[in-house]
């Protein structure tokens, strides 16, 4: 019931509650936001890689501005000691393996001696930006990005004054009024950095050293550069194997999300469950088995609506009787005709409690058997204790019954008051078909690794074309003479769920004469 009133609702409060799926879908909770935080782990790893290469930039720096300080102390010393005459050319000589520019500046400022000027020192070169390649300029771009995530303090820019003179280094300055060497690290227009350096001399001036860091940025950035396309490679790669996983594996869930959200909301009749056949993993083995237990809810809601209408239908006939003989009962006045009525009445309600017995007992069997504690016991020996009941309480006049064993253990794993209830339906079934003189034969025995339980009668039979209807609710073909209402029709049915519910099957045998009702159940 709870389905038809549900399919009532608007579909545009269906429409609602699934674009509410689909958002909830796109949170930070959601599988998809997982996938790519998780594949965007390599990412930031990378990322951090490229800021490590800065502290190494640093520290390389550093180590390369504490050697030309202590140089600039040395030359510095070296000149303190030289005779004016020679001091000069002495400097000027002077050459260094990466072209470290050395100048000597007077107390006034004035330049008294470069290295460059002298041909043939070596001498380090500054790019023009204009000039540079499409790899220097992403470089650079790469440069500034860094050092703007970094937070690094901008550089003063290297320029070189003209004329040349002191005043241009603050650092002279400094190392003046330190009494030391003092250091500083600008940046040339081609982003390289440039270290200088300034000390004393003792008898006035001061020794000023230049270097270039090109070495060092060349190096670092031909490493940032590598690991920055490897960065955008990973980047590329991670974002299209996070959507292939997102499509792969979000989608076909979040669709198979919303189709048991419809199927929750009462629409399961009108839902088709998608069954994936492509997919041969476990999302595929999902869908499958969502899409056969909707059909199952499906069949179950059918069912349950059919048999809430033939228990409509089985209640009619005997409440219709009931309500004719009441109503006629006040107009009779003659005591043979009350009689008659007032026995009509008591059938009429025996039948409805014999249904109403019978139809409670069938809707609570799926529950009683999911509980069920199925152990292992003799087949055999509990048809034989009934057999011995039937036998004891009495039979129906002119009728007998009887037991063949088969002389070995029938052993089966189940519950046996449900599977002697089964025996105990079939058995008053045969009794109510079996002729005057008829005998019922209960067997048991084991074949092929299955237990056969049988219960036969000399009754008329059972026809070929009737044989599977024998087993549906409320089927009502009785024998010639008996009482209207005297069984429900549902005693074969609930046998047929008893039975199935143990793995076992059970079915009409052809027989000789009369019917043979056979149930095979999985031996133990």
């Amino acid at each position: 019931m709870a389905s038809v009133t549900a399919s009532t609702r608007p579909d545009s409060a269906s429409d609602a509650a699934e674009a509410q799926e689909w958002r909830r879908g796109l949170g930070f909770g959601s599988l998809r936001a997982r996938i790519f935080a998780v594949n965007i782990i390599a990412v930031i790893v990378l990322a951090i890689m490229l800021l490590y290469l800065d502290t190494v930039r640093s520290r390389l720096l550093d180590e390369r501005t504490g050697e030309l300080a202590r140089q600039a102390v040395t030359i510095a010393g070296f000149a303190g000691d030289l005779p004016q005459a020679t001091l000069v050319p002495s400097l000027e000589r002077r050459s260094f393996a990466r072209g470290t520019r050395l100048r000597l500046y007077a107390g006034d400022g004035a330049l008294r001696a470069d290295n460059w000027h002298r041909a043939g020192n070596r001498r380090f070169i500054l790019e023009d930006p204009a000039r540079e390649s499409w790899r220097h300029w992403s470089a650079r771009a790469i440069d500034r990005a860094l050092e703007s995530v970094a937070s690094i303090r901008p550089l003063v820019p290297f320029r070189e004054a003209r004329p040349d003179r002191g005043g241009q280094w603050d650092e002279i300055a400094a190392g003046v009024a330190a009494r030391g060497p003092v250091t500083r690290l600008r940046r040339a227009d081609d982003g390289n950095f440039v270290l200088t350096a300034a000390a004393p001399i003792a008898g006035g001036g001061s020794v000023h050293l230049t270097d270039s860091a090109a070495d060092l940025t060349r190096i670092l950035r031909d490493e940032r550069l590598t690991s920055f396309w490897l960065l955008l490679a990973v980047t590329a790669l991670t974002l299209a194997l996070s959507l292939y996983l997102a499509r792969t594996i979000v989608r076909p869930l979040r669709m198979l999300a919303i189709a048991a959200h419809r199927v929750r909301l009462g629409r399961s009749r009108e839902v088709v469950v998608p069954r994936l056949p492509e997919r041969r993993d476990e999302i595929g083995a999902l869908a499958r088995a969502l899409s056969d237990m909707s059909i199952a809810l499906r069949h179950r809601i059918d069912a349950t609506e059919a048999f809430a209408a033939d228990v409509a239908h089985e209640l009619k006939n005997p409440l219709a009787s009931l309500r004719s003989a009441v109503d006629t009962l006040e107009s009779v006045a003659a005591p043979s005709l009350r009689d008659r009525l007032m026995e009509v009445i008591r059938d009429d309600v025996a039948r409805l409690d014999r249904l109403i017995t019978d139809i409670a007992d069938a809707s609570r069997l799926d529950a009683e058997l999911s509980r069920a504690r199925f152990e292992r016991f003799d087949a055999g020996e509990l048809a034989a204790g009934l057999v011995a009941a039937y036998q004891v309480s009495g039979l129906p006049p002119g009728l007998g019954i009887a037991f063949d064993d088969a002389g070995q253990p029938a052993l089966v794993r189940g519950d046996p008051a449900r599977l002697a209830q089964v025996l105990r339906n079939l058995i008053d079934n045969a009794l109510s078909f079996s002729p005057p003189g008829g005998t019922v034969r209960v067997t048991a025995q084991r074949a092929a690794g299955t237990v056969v339980l049988q219960v036969a009668d000399d009754g008329p039979g059972v026809p070929p074309e009737n044989r599977s209807d024998v087993f549906k609710r409320f089927y009502s073909q009785r024998p010639e003479g008996e009482d209207f209402g005297r069984h429900s029709g549902l005693g074969l049915s609930i046998a047929s769920a008893i039975v199935d519910a143990h793995g076992g099957s059970i079915r009409v045998a052809d027989a000789s004469a009369g019917a043979a009702f056979c149930v095979e159940l999985p031996a133990a």
